[in-house]
C-alpha cells in the first residue's frame, strides 16, 4: 500500500527558479519560487513512492526564519497528523542557511509521532545537475520508511540521513555540505532502499517538556564569538539589550580571552545564564572546574547555534541553572 506523506514547502534554494541552467549563485534575485504542489509536479517520480499532500507554509528566505515560522510549522505538523489518521510521515523543504536550526527546534518541540524529515538543496531546480529532485524524492522515501519511526527529526541531503541534533552545514556551495562531525550520518538512501545504521540516543520529539504553542516569542539568548583580542563589548551589549542567556562560542576546549571572561562572569552574576560552547565545530565542552567557579554551564557537544536554541527553550521551562544544565546532558 502507498504511504501518505505530507510535503510542506517554506522556501529556499530548493524552491527557486534561476535565469538558466548555469545560474548557481544569483537565482534568488529573480524572486521566482515554486510552491509545494509545483515542486511535486516537477518531479513525477515522487508518485512512485508516496501519496503526497502538498502544503504551503509561507515562502521565507531561510536567513529570515525564526520563531514565527517555527511556531507555524509545529502547528501545521500537528494539524496534518490530526486531520490524516493514516499519515505516515512529514517532509519539510527549507532553505539550507538555517535548516539545521529549524530541524533542532522542531526536534525539541514537535508533539507528533510520525517521522519528520527536513530537506533542502544546494542548487535550484532550474540548475544543471540540480540536487533538488533527488533530495525531495529521497526525503519522501525516508519519511515513509518504517525504520524512520522513533528517530526524531531528520535532515536529508546528498543521499544521507542525519539527526537534527548533530547535523550542521559545513560548506557554502558543495553538495555534501551537511555533516554530523562527531558521529556521522544515521543512514543512507540508495536506489534500492533506505538504510539506517544507528539511532540518536538523546531525547527528542514528541516526549519533551518544551511547548511553543502558547508562546509569542522565545527568551532572548545571544552568542558571543571568541577571537584573538575580543574585549567583552558584545557581551555587555547583549546584557544591556535584555539577554536572559548568552552562549560563548569559545576557543576549544571552552575558553575565551580574559577580558571577555570578565564580562561573562559579570553577566552570570547579574542573573544571565552563560553557557560555554566551542567555535570549532566538533567535540565536547566538558564540566571543567573553572567553568563551575565562574558560574557557567557547559554545552556538551552542541555547536553554538544549537546551544543557543536549547537555552532559549530551557528558559521557557525553568531559570534554575542546575535544571538547565541537565537539559544539555539529556537533549
Amino acid at each position: 500500500m502507498t504511504q501518505k506523506i505530507a510535503f510542506i514547502a517554506t522556501g529556499g534554494t530548493i524552491t527557486s527558479i534561476g535565469r538558466g541552467p548555469m545560474d548557481l549563485l544569483d537565482y534568488g534575485s529573480r524572486n521566482e519560487r515554486l510552491n509545494a504542489a509545483g515542486l511535486i509536479a516537477r518531479y513525477p517520480e515522487v508518485a512512485g513512492f508516496a501519496d503526497v499532500i502538498a502544503v504551503d507554509c509561507g515562502s521565507v528566505l531561510s536567513n529570515d526564519v525564526y520563531f514565527p515560522v517555527w511556531k507555524d510549522l509545529a502547528a501545521t505538523c500537528a494539524r496534518l497528523v490530526a486531520e490524516h489518521a493514516d499519515l505516515a510521515g512529514i517532509v519539510i523543504c527549507h532553505g539550507t542557511a538555517s535548516l539545521e536550526e529549524t530541524a533542532y527546534v522542531l526536534n525539541l518541540v514537535l508533539k507528533v509521532d510520525v517521522p519528520v524529515v527536513l530537506v533542502g538543496a544546494q542548487r535550484p531546480p532550474s540548475a544543471l545537475s540540480s540536487d533538488s529532485g533527488m533530495n525531495i524524492v529521497n526525503a519522501i522515501r525516508t519519511a515513509a520508511a518504517p525504520a524512520a519511526r522513533g528517530m526524531g527529526v531528520m535532515v536529508l541531503l546528498n543521499d544521507e540521513i542525519h539527526a537534527a541534533r548533530e547535523v550542521t552545514k559545513t560548506s557554502t556551495l558543495r553538495l555534501q555540505t551537511f555533516r554530523s562531525p562527531d558521529f556521522g550520518a544515521l543512514g543512507h538512501v540508495d536506489g534500492d532502499k533506505v538504510s539506517f545504521y544507528r539511532a540518536p540516543l538523546r531525547r527528542h520529539m514528541p516526549g519533551t517538556p518544551f511547548d511553543i504553542t502558547t508562546l509569542d516569542a522565545l527568551p532572548r539568548v545571544d552568542i558571543a564569538y571568541a577571537y584573538a583580542g575580543v574585549d567583552g563589548a558584545a557581551v555587555r551589549a547583549f546584557v544591556t539589550a535584555g539577554a536572559r542567556g548568552i552562549v560563548s562560542a569559545g576557543f576549544a576546549p571552552g575558553m575565551t580571552t580574559s577580558m571577555e571572561t570578565d564580562a561573562l562572569v559579570a553577566a552570570a552574576r547579574a542573573g544571565v545564564i552563560v553557557v560555554q560552547a566551542s567555535r570549532v565545530g566538533s567535540g565536547r565542552v566538558a564540566a571543567m572546574q573553572r567553568l563551575a567557579e565562574r558560574g557557567f554551564l557547559h554545552a556538551d557537544n552542541l555547536n553554538p547555534q544549537k546551544a543557543r536554541l536549547l537555552l532559549a527553550l530551557a528558559l521557557t521551562v525553568t531559570s534554575a541553572p542546575a535544571e538547565i544544565q541537565a537539559f544539555y546532558e539529556e537533549y
